[in-house]
């Protein structure tokens, strides 16, 4: 892990990495030195890791609950190269969903392929960051939504380290298998009025997810219009299971 950038305000030290090809951002308390809770986020399809809503629910994690926060952006977005096979499968999806497809077994379809490429990334980055005096190898939290749930569910399932996570805006198509190993508590997130993932696979995911925790808030909207309000539920549920 080689650190590139730092600066610091109001409370949050940010900390700009580089792990291998993996660009990447850790939050954590200012003047922290001690092992603390960690929440790994996966921000959503044509975002990078410091995207205005993962930035403000990692400043909110730091200021209030005095975790540390790493973000990393994911294959082709964010300060990544393009990736000649993703752009074609793309390009083709556009082309089919033109012609009439249905748009969610197209994205589930690439989201399984991503995440063979980011679970072990993701898991490579905890190792990293985990042995940073000032996070240690304390537990683990995951919040994701949209891409960031069809890639987080295949990496929570394979992630020991993980106690709880948040997910949501995802569809069961590319992810049934890996539900089904999921145990830790989860909090799920579902739009009414999704025009990407059919309400019928999103609660299918949270049908198909093994913990005997989970609750569903599902919330009148479109794909992107996530109630504010959810950030408050969500600083509670991991206070409650990491704190």
């Amino acid at each position: 892990m080689r650190f590139i950038s730092e600066t610091s305000s109001d409370g949050v030290r940010e900390q700009l990495f580089t792990l291998g090809e993996i660009p990447g951002v850790l939050w954590t308390p200012e003047g922290a030195v001690t092992a603390r809770p960690l929440v790994l986020m996966g921000h959503g399809g044509g975002q990078h890791k410091k995207a205005p809503g993962v930035l403000a629910r990692a400043r909110r994690f730091v200021t209030e609950c005095g975790f540390a926060v790493v973000a990393v952006d994911v294959p082709t977005h964010g300060d990544r190269p393009r990736v000649e096979e993703y752009d074609r499968i793309a390009t083709e999806n556009q082309a089919r969903v033109e012609a009439g497809e249905e748009l969610a077994p197209l994205i589930a379809g690439f989201q399984a392929l991503v995440a063979r490429q980011t679970v072990p990334e993701w898991r490579a980055v905890l190792d990293a960051v985990q042995q940073l005096e000032h996070v240690g190898a304390g537990p683990v939290g995951y919040w994701g939504v949209s891409l960031g749930c069809g890639l987080g569910v295949p990496f929570v399932a394979a992630e020991p380290r993980v106690r709880a996570a948040v997910l949501g805006l995802g569809g069961v198509l590319a992810s049934a298998e890996a539900a089904a190993r999921i145990t830790v508590p989860v909090e799920f997130l579902v739009q009414w009025d999704d025009e990407r993932v059919p309400r019928v696979q999103s609660l299918a995911l949270f049908d198909a997810l093994a913990s005997t925790e989970k609750t569903l808030h599902a919330n009148p909207g479109r794909h992107g219009e996530i109630p504010a309000f959810e950030l408050e539920s969500t600083l509670r549920f991991f206070a409650r299971h990491l704190g």
